[in-house]
């Protein structure tokens, strides 16, 4: 089992690529690079925590970064301010599919549970990946934050996660919660969505 893991500086991802590695899944970390709406730290919490991960598993886990500023970007001139962080998943999804079709991994790894934060509504899941048509492995979707915590300190990589940083600096206000495929695809429209994420997998660069 080969599996691509989308990995931040947050707490939740690298202990979501964890589980899967104890599971037997050969991983590759990707990272979305953030880019001028990121601190310039975050970067050097993912590596961080990417030789954490290869150190408690035994396992080498190639690191790859992509340029995720330019999506970020394109997302806020065509769509609502709420459908932000709706769309960066759409996109970070997407992404993430493509690069693991190419190097011949069958499924996404992602750190959510379910309704902890507005983009991991049960809607707005439903929203960001209605037609993703790719396996995506969510090792958290019934645990809550302190059960994901504890993992996360047994295993080394809670200290790394929260190093303090600025965070995503384009997140909305108000984010939306319970997010509407049609208005997706209406906003999807209006913008080259397909040539924006083979922009982005064209991006990729190993980074460690």
């Amino acid at each position: 089992m080969k599996l691509v893991s989308l990995l931040s500086g947050g707490i939740d991802s690298p202990v979501a690529s964890y589980v899967m590695a104890k599971q037997g899944a050969e991983i590759i970390l990707l990272h979305m690079d953030n880019g001028c709406y990121a601190d310039e730290k975050e970067l050097d919490k993912v590596k961080l925590l990417a030789s954490r991960l290869s150190e408690i598993t035994g396992q080498e886990m190639p690191l790859y970064s992509f340029d995720h500023e330019v999506n970020q970007t394109i997302i806020h001139k065509n769509c609502e301010n709420s459908y932000q962080c709706v769309f960066c998943k759409r996109a970070m999804q997407r992404v993430a599919k493509e690069f693991a079709i190419q190097h011949g991994c069958s499924g996404i790894v992602m750190g959510d549970s379910l309704g902890q934060v507005a983009s991991q509504t049960l809607r707005n899941i439903r929203a960001e990946g209605y037609d993703l048509d790719f396996p995506i492995i969510r090792p958290f979707i019934g645990m809550d934050k302190l059960e994901i915590i504890e993992i996360a300190k047994e295993i080394g990589t809670y200290d790394l996660s929260i190093i303090p940083t600025s965070g995503c600096g384009i997140v909305p206000v108000k984010p939306i919660t319970e997010a509407s495929i049609e208005k997706i695809k209406a906003m999807q429209s209006k913008f080259d969505f397909d040539q924006m994420i083979k922009d982005c997998v064209a991006s990729a660069k190993r980074i460690q």
